[in-house]
């Protein structure tokens, strides 16, 4: 678990800077909730990246975590501006798991 909050924290502040020193938006309270999206999913995969959860619960708890991404850029800002974190999320799943699929383990934990 220590791990998994350190990919989110490592996640977020390199998401984050990179946002804002290269594509600077006019909203900071926006980059930060997408760099928070791009860090949460960097987080979420390393904790499910276990043989403890079974394929089927990966991609529910992930389906779960996007909800709930989505749920608060609804409510922040607006459900138009929501749905680019669920894209964020899903890539950077996608792309974890493509990464562990090249190790003979299968798994980036070891």
């Amino acid at each position: 678990m220590k791990k998994a909050l350190l990919y989110f924290a490592l996640g977020t502040v390199l998401s984050f800077l990179i946002n804002y020193f290269f594509y600077s938006s006019e909203n900071i309270g926006l980059d930060l909730y997408y760099a928070i999206a791009f860090g949460f999913a960097w987080g979420v995969a390393y904790y499910l990246d276990t043989p403890n959860f079974t394929l089927p619960q990966k991609l529910g708890l992930s389906f779960v975590a996007m909800g709930i991404l989505v749920l608060i850029g609804a409510l922040l800002f607006n459900l138009e501006l929501a749905i680019p974190s669920v894209l964020k999320f899903s890539t950077v799943f996608v792309a974890y798991y493509l990464i562990a699929s090249f190790r003979a383990n299968k798994t980036l934990r070891d």
